[in-house]
Formats: structure tokens, sequence, C-alpha cells
């Protein structure tokens, strides 16, 4: 199910309605998520929650510690953003998303309190579009009955719509500089604000390595009375890489051992997000909830998160290297792994938001970009394609930069380069170039290139 924002709060779909609320853009703050929590009689309560916040890597973790819960036996709630391809994959019961049906019925209940709050006089203007999917997975996953809803924190954290619950553990895999005009210029700002998913008397798991954020997370778990655990100290891993697959011999940690196994996530960076999805899986015991070694394990080799740094066949000869990259630290990761496994570098199909360090990223690439064709994304916050390719060529004047009209077009001519095109950026391109594929946009006539592998 894809919808365009096209719809106001009178349409009479749910959905639309719910797109239109995108018009409120981001506004900071719980009030109006805990009044419309409270209107839909507190759903949260029915079911142990956990929050992952952070930068990089939370969209990671989400998916692995839902998958050990699932493998454990525990009926799981999922609750990430944002989607790639349809709206509801930001809402997934048991590891599956919720159908229209069902994600239709919720979305009218939510439509119906926001509409009488507003009447009432009790809620001063409509919801933001993330406080309303927010409540609406709340909502879903109170009805579906799930025992653990793992839930992927926006933004920042302590204003966050879903630091609306009262989470029993949090997970915090790293923090980077992102979304500064709302959190702060510096590392210390932004780790108080992602810090604000902690709550007191519970656990909270964090793999970040630098000094200045870490001590701010310390700091924060220690005034709150909870109890802090570097997913670093104690453990060890002794790992390969093969093919671009990062092979696990053995995970060590305090509690436990697990491998051999294969992460199911590309990059060496998964090998962080592994050790806090592991460390905050084990930590749940005294919450009650246990997940054993086999659980874990499927955690780690079992997980499913589409897109990221994802290799995806395209027919003969064809295949995209997809990963959002959205902020320096990311593209830093990307760049990593496209060096060792190909050395030449790639053609880049790239696109942002306008908001984006869309230089940064570029420089941040590095020798793992051959060529940039730059695109426009199917969005109202993306940055001009014109004003892209401007950045581009002052930033990279290394590399040839060219523009296309489309993801599609752009695909097409960074394969003439070779048979691998990376595509980076943004989590929405990367989504516009899944839906192509879905669709069957992107299957060539005729084999480019040879068939090629890693």
């Amino acid at each position: 199910m894809v919808r365009p924002s096209r719809a106001g709060p009178t349409s009479e779909d749910p959905l639309d309605y719910l797109f239109g609320l995108q018009r409120f853009g981001v506004k900071l703050g719980l009030d109006n998520m805990r009044m419309l929590n409270a209107a839909l009689h507190n759903p949260d309560r029915r079911f142990k929650s956990l929050l992952i916040a952070g930068t990089n890597g939370k969209g990671s973790v989400a998916a692995m510690a839902e998958r050990g819960l699932r493998a454990a036996g525990y009926a799981t709630g999922l609750y990430t953003s944002p989607h790639l391809i349809a709206l509801n994959e930001r809402f997934a019961v048991d590891g599956r998303p919720v159908d229209d049906a069902a994600l239709g019925t919720e979305a009218a209940a939510v439509r119906e309190t926001v509409e009488r709050l507003c009447a009432s006089g009790r809620l001063g203007h409509p919801p933001t579009f993330f406080e309303a999917t927010t409540a609406l997975a709340l909502s879903i996953f109170r009805r579906r009955r799930v025992d653990v809803a793992v839930l992927e924190v926006g933004m920042g954290g302590r204003f966050d719509a879903t630091n609306v619950v009262h989470a029993v553990a949090a997970g915090i895999p790293s923090i980077d500089l992102d979304h500064q005009q709302h959190l702060g210029a510096t590392l210390a700002e932004i780790a108080f604000e992602k810090a604000g998913v902690i709550e007191p008397g519970t656990v909270v798991v964090s793999g970040e390595e630098k000094t200045e954020a870490s001590a701010v997370l310390r700091r924060e778990a220690a005034a709150r009375g909870a109890r802090f655990v570097d997913a670093r100290d104690e453990a060890a891993v002794r790992w390969r890489e093969d093919g671009g697959l990062i092979r696990v011999d053995e995970l060590k940690t305090p509690i436990g051992r697990y491998g051999p196994l294969t992460l199911a996530l590309r990059g060496r960076h998964q090998l962080r997000n592994a050790t806090v999805a592991v460390r905050l899986l084990e930590e749940l015991a005294p919450a009650g909830i246990r997940v054993p070694r086999a659980a874990i394990e499927r955690a780690l080799a079992d997980v499913r998160w589409r897109g990221r740094l994802e290799l995806v066949d395209c027919g003969p000869g064809r295949r995209m290297l997809l990963d959002p990259a959205h902020n320096v630290a990311a593209a830093a990761a990307l760049a990593s792994y496209v060096a060792r496994i190909y050395p030449s570098g790639l053609p880049f199909v790239f696109g942002t938001l306008a908001d984006k360090d869309a230089t940064g990223m570029l420089d941040a690439l590095g020798g793992a970009v051959n060529r940039v064709i730059c695109t426009p994304i199917a969005s109202p916050r993306a940055r001009p394609v014109e004003a892209l390719v401007a950045a581009a060529r002052a930033s990279r004047c290394d590399v040839p930069i060219e523009a296309a009209p489309s993801p599609v077009a752009a695909l097409a001519s960074a394969w003439r380069t070779g048979p691998v095109a990376g595509v980076a950026g943004s989590v929405y391109l990367v989504g516009e170039v899944l839906r192509a594929l879905d669709c069957g946009r992107l299957a060539p006539l005729a084999p480019a290139f040879p068939e090629a592998r890693e």
C-alpha cells in the first residue's frame, strides 16, 4: 500500500488522513502524544516494550532484537520508520507487516480519536504524522496481543513520540551528528537527547565508542537510576569476512557464547550492532523476558532488514548495492565495505533530502565512488537535482558527475560503467528503487555485462 501525501484532515479515507498530517512537519514534545495515548486507553500498558534509539544502527538492532524475541516464542510487534515502499512495513506483528484491512481499521480509530480530542479542545492541534503512526502502532500491538514490542525511536529520544511508553530496556548502538537543527550541534548535545529514552530502574545497552557521547549516556543512566551496560565490556568476537559476509566463529559475552554463524546483515559495522542486540536480549531476564542461546543466534543469522547494505540481483549481469547512508558516519561505513569488496569503486546513484549534508556524505564515500549520478527523489523534502549536482561537482572533482531524470534512468546510466551500481543518500531513494524493482521496471532486456559475483 503506497499512498501519496495529498489529503488533509477532512479526507474520508483514514490513510489519506494519516498522510495528510505530514504537513505539520516535526514538532518535538510529548504533550500531544500523551493526550492521544491516554484517549486510546494507553495501549502500551498491555505489553512490554523495548526502545532502540541512537543515530546509525538502531533499525538493525531493532530488527535483530525482534527476531530473537520471536525465535524465543514471544508474540512480537516491531515499529520502525520510515518505510521503504508501503506504510504497512512500519507495523510488523510476528515478523509480518499488518495487512491493509487491519491498518485501515486502526487508522480510522486513531482519526476518530484525534477529531474528538480536537473538537473538545483537549488537543490544541492535530498530531504530526509520526505521532499518529506511533499511536497507530501501539493500538495495533494491543489489538494483536503482542507480548513484547520493539520500537525504533524516530529522530531524537527525549521528546520523541515513542518515549510515551515505559520501556523495560533501551538499546543505543551509536551516536553521531545528524538532525543538528533539532537535536544540537555537538555529540554531547545529541547524546543527551538520545538518552531521554532511559527509564529509572531499567537497563540501557550501548555500543557507542566515542568518549564524549558515551560519557553523557553513562551520566544520564546514573542520574536516572538505570543500569548502564557497555556492550563492549567483557565481550569478544572472533570473525572473518568472506565475500562481503561476516562469519562469526564465536561471540563471547559475560553471559553467553554464540556461534559459529554468519551475520545476515552485511558490513563490519554490523558486528557492533549484533553485540548490542545480543547484550540487550541477554539483559531482559530481570524483566521476565528470557531469550535462550538458540534464539539469540537466530536473531543474528536469520534477521531481515531490507535495503540496508543489501546486494540485489536485477537480472543477468546487473546488481545493486543498496544502503540509505543518509549521514556522514553511515556513508563512511558504506565506503569501508565497498573499498574491501569492490576496490576499484562503484558508480553511485545518489539523492538526498534538503536538510542532509550531501557534501559530507560524498566526501565520506571517498574512493568507493568512481562516478556519481545524481537523481531527484519523489519527496517534497528532497534536494533539487540541480543543487545536488552543484554540490557534488564542488566536492568531488575527482570523479565524473552527471544528472538523471529519475532513479531508474540513473541506474541505467550506472550500469553502463559496470555490473554493480551503488545506491545511497536516502531511505526514500532506496525505497523508490526497490519499488521499481518490485514493479519489474529494472529488469534488463539483455545482459549488460557477464554475470558478476563478489
